[in-house]
């Protein structure tokens, strides 16, 4: 199975987008032997719509002409429910095991993401009740991508 970490706006050079590089790096090394083909970043345009449910419709439909029809949907959202790591390693690892091709987690841009496109979503997760900032709610989903792949291999990363 493919994962993608899928954002809304570009990541500007500096230390968290090393950090999520070094965390998607990390998982899809350890990845491949989980039957996770490949675990790669992808960003989308922010819409330049002048009203907040026009971006988001654009910016949804860019992100589901990057998906696909086939692919399963994670977004991250502060209407989201939280969960444990080993509930989201749980949920990868159900996805793989029923063929899901390709799994996306999704963060939207700072309009967030279209009523529409989050009930497509099967979960919808939040990073708790405070809002973070875009940079570092990618290093955050990346790092929790990394944490799954190390629980679903046994290894130490991941202590309870």
């Amino acid at each position: 199975m493919r994962l993608l970490l899928v954002s809304v706006g570009r990541t500007k050079a500096g230390p968290e987008r090393d950090l999520t590089e070094r965390y998607l790096n990390r998982a899809a090394t350890a990845g491949r032997g989980l039957g996770f083909t490949s675990i790669e970043q992808r960003e989308i345009e922010e819409s330049r719509a002048r009203r907040p449910q026009d971006r988001k419709r654009e910016e949804a439909k860019a992100i589901r002409g990057l998906l696909g029809a086939a692919a399963g949907i994670i977004a991250c959202d502060e209407s989201g429910r939280n969960i444990t790591s080993a509930e989201f390693a749980a949920d990868l690892a159900r996805s793989r095991d029923q063929g899901v091709p390709l799994l996306a987690l999704v963060i939207g841009g700072p309009d967030g993401l279209d009523p529409d496109f989050l009930a497509e979503a099967d979960p919808v997760l939040a990073f708790g009740a405070m809002t973070w900032p875009h940079q570092l709610a990618r290093s955050m989903a990346a790092e929790q991508i990394y944490r799954a792949v190390t629980i679903l291999a046994g290894h130490p990363y991941h202590r309870i």
